[in-house]
């Protein structure tokens, strides 16, 4: 998940910190607590687990510091910015990373790693470019990636078996009634649920994000324009964006994202990110629904819409695949006193065991030696969904001024989709027109 307050001028990077031998740390730890600080979910919870172990090993004593995710940003943000050393270690969003490289709020972590062999080669490569790299495909690191994630569906599985309506969908559109697997398909779909009874209940197709204020109807959209041909920029060529952002593919995409807005979701949802659409599917609103994978443990064991009446499916397709990334990296702070005990714990959540132990207990491993287990595609029914969505994911921009760039998507999408201003053309034209200038400014674009 990302996020969108804009990082302030910070201090030069620093080198990594050299880490205490375990032997020598251990006399000491004792009177070591180091602080967490993440956002409030399921995830973090299970991460609390975890680290005793953690406290076990090395007599270090951990505290947390969990925000809710709708305040997330804004509070770390500002704690990175004004040199704060409340927390030692941070799970922060991938778009973070290029701020605090550049301000030197992390520690760049490539000498660590190399001397304690923990090597990136170990980790989805999707991850490590989305959570550890900056500048982007450089072997430079200020994370390990830590909280693999991307947006997924959810469908009434239950609702889709139904006889009768598996038999009015093959007689209208001489198919099964099944997940989508295109952009067509799920239009179709969702129609087809729109407004229709189902146990004696007013149902509708599909719940889509439409927030504004932070970033949640960019972490929508884009999983239809992706697909669809919708580009950041030449891949020949940075921050050269006419001709790719407001392509025809991607005015397609847009208006694509409108009508299903318009035509397949329950009413009144105009400012409506994760937990509505969780709201949305488990009161038995909608038939389908995006979000992401990290909730999908939590609705599999609903006791009202979990179990044998979900099932999941990977983002449909277009002309190409794509979804948007989500997920996170841990990253020492630079400002805290207590580097190298944070630096222990990098150590220790890298090591393979770990991270299954993480993986088995609610998080969402990022280690190949849990994605590549044999067993790993059947370990849940949305095990394999994840596996083909990383496959294909695409992040937003990690530029150090992507504050600025966000809020330019959030509001021009916003306004077309939801607001009916303008055309699908004109908002992608002046979104270019918006990041032009961010780009002009930070000298990185004539």
């Amino acid at each position: 998940m990302k996020s969108m307050s804009k990082m302030l001028p910070g201090v030069i990077a620093l080198a990594a910190a050299t880490v205490l031998s375990l032997t020598g740390a251990e006399v000491r730890a004792q009177d070591k607590t180091i602080t967490l600080c993440w956002a409030a979910w399921d995830p973090a919870n299970a991460l609390v687990e975890l680290s005793k172990d953690f406290t076990t090993k090395t007599g270090i004593k951990m505290k947390f510091e969990f925000v809710p995710w709708t305040s997330f940003a804004d509070r770390m943000l500002n704690e990175l910015n004004s040199k704060g050393k409340l927390c030692a270690l941070i799970i922060g969003d991938s778009q973070w990373i290029g701020g605090a490289a550049e301000q030197g709020q992390y520690v760049k972590l490539n000498e660590f790693f190399d001397k304690e062999g923990i090597k990136m080669t170990d980790f989805a490569p999707a991850t490590v470019v989305g959570y550890a790299e900056w500048p982007k495909n450089t072997p430079n690191y200020w994370a390990l990636p830590a909280m693999a994630d991307a947006v997924g569906w959810t469908y009434r599985k239950d609702w889709f078996a139904k006889p009768e309506l598996q038999a009015e969908f093959k007689k209208k559109y001489n198919r099964d009634l099944a997940p989508p697997k295109t952009w067509t398909e799920f239009k179709e779909v969702a129609e087809f649920f729109q407004g229709r009874m189902i146990d004696g209940k007013k149902v509708y197709g599909a719940y889509l994000f439409t927030e504004r204020g932070s970033e949640g109807i960019t972490m929508g959209v884009t999983n239809v324009l992706y697909p669809m041909g919708f580009k950041y920029e030449d891949p020949k060529k940075p921050y050269a964006m006419d001709g790719f952002v407001n392509s025809p593919d991607a005015v397609r995409g847009l208006e694509f994202y409108k009508a299903l807005y318009k035509g397949s979701t329950p009413p009144g949802l105009t400012n409506a990110y994760m937990t509505e659409g969780l709201d949305a599917f488990k009161s038995g609103q909608v038939a389908m629904m995006m979000n992401w994978f990290a909730f999908f443990p939590g609705l599999y064991k609903d006791p009202n819409v979990g179990g044998d009446k979900i099932g999941f499916f990977v983002n449909p397709s277009d002309k190409a695949k794509g979804v948007q990334l989500g997920g996170q990296g841990i990253s020492v702070v630079s400002y805290s006193p207590n580097r190298n005990e944070a630096l222990q714990y990098i150590k220790w959540f890298a090591n393979p065991d770990v991270q299954k132990k993480w993986q088995a207990i609610g998080g969402s491993s990022a280690a190949k030696a849990v994605l590549n287990d044999p067993a790993y595609p059947k370990s849940s029914p949305f095990a394999q969904p994840f596996l083909d969505s990383m496959d294909m994911v695409v992040d937003f921009w990690a530029e150090p001024s992507y504050a600025q760039l966000l809020l330019s998507m959030q509001k021009r999408v916003h306004d077309y989709v939801v607001a009916d201003k303008g055309t699908a053309k004109e908002a992608l034209d002046a979104l270019v027109v918006d990041w032009k200038k961010v780009f002009k400014d930070d000298g990185k674009a004539k």
